[in-house]
């Protein structure tokens, strides 16, 4: 399969990419754009909800990393 390019600039994405919004089972949550320690981009949003496994609450970690295709290979911002 092809290597993806990204069709956006670091700084466009930087300067452009809003939040997403993310449902999962039921909660809504804000995934918030930035730049990954890797230097992809992306959006990230982490936290704790409860989820019935049979009836029984279970508390849940959630850590959801979006990256954009290609993103890494952008040339990195100056200094």
């Amino acid at each position: 399969m092809a290597k993806a390019t990204c069709p956006v600039t670091r700084a466009e994405f930087l300067e452009k990419a809003t939040p997403i919004t993310v449902v999962i089972n039921g909660v809504v949550m804000e995934a918030g754009a930035r730049e990954f320690s890797t230097g992809s981009l992306g959006w990230y949003s982490s936290g704790t909800i409860t989820v019935s496994v049979g009836g029984t609450p279970v508390d849940v970690q959630i850590g959801l990393n979006m990256t954009v295709a290609g993103s890494k290979d952008l040339p990195k911002k100056r200094k």
